[in-house]
Order: C-alpha cells, then sequence, then structure tokens
C-alpha cells in the first residue's frame, strides 16, 4: 500500500537511522546505530555559526557489545557532530546500561538510566530500536548455526517476546496459529 500522493512539496530536512547487527569473532554481538541530521539549506548555528546546506546537525553513533542473552556487557558511543559544544558531555551516563538487557521493559530502562538531563534525546530515540534489531540479528543468527551444524531446534515453552506484541502477531491470529500453535489463543466469540 503506497503513500497517497503528497500535495506539492519541497524537502527541508532529512534525519537518516542505520542500525545493524553483527556476529563477533569472540562470540558476543555489537549492535550499532548511526544517526544524522541534514537541512537542505544554510542555516545558524550561535555556537558553530554558519552551516551550510548538507552539513550534518547531528552524526552520533552507538554501538552495544551484547551476549547471546542480550545483555549489554559494553557500549560505545561517537558523536561526531554536535550543534552546541555542551552535547558531547551527553554520552557520559552511557555505561549505566552495561548490565542491562535488551528486552522487555527496554524503553523504562533507557528513561531510569540516562531519562531526561541524564543524557541525550536523540541517543534514547536511537538506544530504543536497537532493542528490535537485536532481535532481528541474534536469535535468528543462532538458529541459523545451529541448523547448519545440524542441531534440533528445542521445543518452545515460552511465546517468542513478538508474540502478543503487534497486531499480526496477537495470540488470537493466524500467524501464531500457523508458526507457534502452541500458544495460539481461540479468539473469544463474546
Amino acid at each position: 500500500m503506497a503513500l497517497p500522493p503528497p500535495s506539492p512539496r519541497k524537502l527541508s530536512h532529512t534525519r537518516t537511522a542505520v542500525y545493524s547487527g553483527f556476529e563477533r569473532d569472540d562470540g558476543l554481538w555489537d549492535i550499532e546505530a548511526a544517526l544524522t541530521d541534514v537541512k537542505t539549506y544554510g542555516f545558524f548555528i550561535p555556537s558553530q555559526g554558519l552551516k551550510d546546506s548538507g552539513d550534518p546537525i547531528h552524526g552520533l553513533k552507538i554501538r552495544l557489545t551484547v551476549d547471546d542473552q542480550l545483555k549489554i556487557l559494553e557500549v560505545a558511543t561517537d558523536m561526531a557532530h554536535i550543534p552546541h559544544p555542551e552535547c558531547d558531555q551527553a554520552p557520559s551516563g552511557m555505561h549505566r546500561l552495561i548490565g542491562c538487557t535488551l528486552g522487555s521493559g527496554w524503553r523504562k530502562t533507557i528513561e531510569s538510566k540516562i531519562g531526561g538531563v541524564e543524557g541525550c534525546t536523540h541517543l534514547r530515540e536511537l538506544l530504543f530500536n536497537m532493542a528490535t534489531v537485536a532481535f532481528q540479528t541474534i536469535p535468528h543468527a543462532i538458529q541459523f548455526r545451529n541448523d547448519q551444524a545440524g542441531i534440533p531446534r528445542e521445543e518452545l515453552t515460552t511465546p517468542p517476546p513478538y508474540v502478543g506484541k503487534c497486531k499480526t502477531w496477537a495470540f488470537e491470529g493466524a500467524l501464531v496459529q500457523r508458526y507457534y500453535p502452541m500458544f495460539f489463543k481461540k479468539p473469544d466469540s463474546s
């Protein structure tokens, strides 16, 4: 389903966010995120002066190193492009995420560790989606590796974390009935 045609317009601002998951040679995983903001026109930032069209306002990166259970072991940040000199202090509390797990309650964890003035709005925005990237990266890569080695799949005793978290993966839905019949719940007919 395509978006409806827009009204006449011109591009003003572009935010690009890129997420990647990496399997490391040491058995750990790196989940990386990068954010870039650019404008299509020149503009003035008091602490920097005139910025040309296309110059990054923000150029931020985060790397979370995690284990198979999605527990954070290391955090690294890079703030190559920031609009104000004070922004370079924003990542100072990121180490508080070490020992936390990417999973249920992740957004609350972020807020409790580096929320408000304890962190950076843009770094938090990147962090929110890093859990999803970890879910897309790690369990699938582990299963692929096990399949290649001929290791039989374990019988699930609990639903995967995404079941019951979106319309498509509703416990009463056709997808759960097809892929995880043991967790399927017949829709209430009342």
